[in-house]
């Protein structure tokens, strides 16, 4: 099957084969991932039997990349290398990866493995050749705990490219950053948000902040909260919305009001998911496999109305083209802002024609958030320049 690129994607692709090494800049929405799908699917057209590794935040965006993957990649053995749950063959032991690999080249027979950033080490480990290897989300991996296997394989593999939206970079030597050359390479391949907007491949954020009466913070309880959502959701009268609490506990309180219901007389359904709480779809505890199903089988029903919520866990990689509006709660960094505005900026039907980013003012947090909101939409979306997040100390 032959797949027509975007032109910023063919320069992409192109920069792999360019390059050995390198990083590659792509805001959310831009299709970064089938870059790396076209060039693993080329490196494993000859018969000399090679290895590819992808490396995810979380299980379960290493899951939805092995899905992505294995859509456009039919000769290869799969490999998961983390804890989760998987249908394909899975191992945390070291000695266990090395055996996989070694049937496999002995059979000449190409591997593709699905890790996460922090279980890259066991691939280490089990000191296999790697042919390429492709980091997702790459700011995750300067992390302390992450970046020594980060800092190995870009020595030791043929080829190794870092894939994200947001780098992380750093002024001090005590802490490693994605501007650092020798294991991060250079940028060879950068594409600009208004490239994609005026490509018409994804859709300008816009900013609404809601004034409410202003409270001091020990007057902020779950029913205010509640009814603060409450308002911000009346008052966008929009179908599919994402909501960015500021904590898990205030996730959990508001729920033990009035909320769910005053949800349902609206006609919303709601999800929510917490590394604590787990998975919950209209007060159901379920699986995250169930969880994303129904989250992504509700964005592509035009006719649901739904409200999904969470602190952190979505900030990154879901694909959900129908979300119509974030509402920010808490304010965050300039790499997950800029993530979380990506999240409603995929295109949708005819009558999605911005991605709206909403916060709700009526604390100092709300005040800070829509100015830091503001910023990340004028430099990245409407300027087009690069906002790194700078580790200072």
């Amino acid at each position: 099957m032959t797949i027509a690129l975007r032109p910023h994607q063919q320069r992409g692709l192109d920069a792999l084969l360019q390059n050995a090494i390198g990083q590659v800049i792509v805001p959310t929405g831009g299709g970064k991932t089938l870059i790396g799908i076209l060039d693993a699917q080329r490196r494993f057209s000859i018969k000399v039997p090679r290895t590819i590794v992808v490396v995810a935040p979380r299980i379960l965006l290493a899951e939805q990349l092995c899905s992505e993957y294995l859509e456009h990649i039919t000769n290869a053995n799969v490999l998961h290398v983390h804890s989760g749950e998987t249908k394909h063959f899975k191992t945390t032991k070291s000695e266990r990866i090395k055996m996989f690999v070694d049937m496999c080249q002995t059979v000449r027979e190409h591997v593709i493995i699905f890790t996460t950033y922090h279980s890259l080490h066991r691939v280490q480990e089990s000191g296999i050749a790697v042919d390429t290897i492709y980091f997702d989300e790459a700011h995750n991996s300067v992390q302390r705990n992450f970046f020594p296997s980060t800092e190995y394989f870009s020595g030791h593999a043929d080829r190794c490219y870092f894939f994200t939206a947001t780098r992380k970079t750093s002024v001090t030597i005590n802490k490693p950053g994605m501007n650092d050359r020798q294991v991060y390479g250079d940028i060879i391949a950068r594409v600009s948000a208004p490239e994609l907007v005026n490509g018409g491949f994804i859709l300008p954020p816009k900013v609404k902040v809601i004034e409410m009466d202003k409270v001091d913070r020990k007057s902020i309880n779950p029913h205010m909260e509640s009814n603060n959502i409450l308002s911000t959701i009346d008052e966008m009268d929009i179908s599919k919305i994402l909501v960015c609490a500021k904590t898990t506990k205030q996730l959990v309180t508001i729920f033990q009001t009035d909320f769910a219901q005053q949800l349902s007389e609206r006609g919303y359904s709601y999800l929510y998911i917490t590394a604590k709480t787990g998975a919950v779809i209209d007060g159901k505890k379920v699986s995250r496999e169930v969880f994303f199903e129904t989250l992504n089988a509700w964005g592509k029903d035009s006719t649901k109305k739904f409200v999904v919520l969470h602190r952190s866990i979505l900030s990154e990689g879901i694909n959900v083209s129908q979300l119509e509006c974030v509402i920010f709660m808490r304010n965050m960094d300039v790499i997950e802002m800029t993530q979380t505005i990506g999240r409603v900026l995929r295109k949708g039907g005819a009558q999605k024609t911005y991605g709206f980013c909403v916060v709700p003012c009526y604390s100092n947090v709300g005040i800070q958030t829509a100015k830091g909101l503001q910023k990340v939409v004028d430099i990245v979306f409407e300027k087009g320049e690069i906002l790194d997040s700078v580790v200072r100390r």
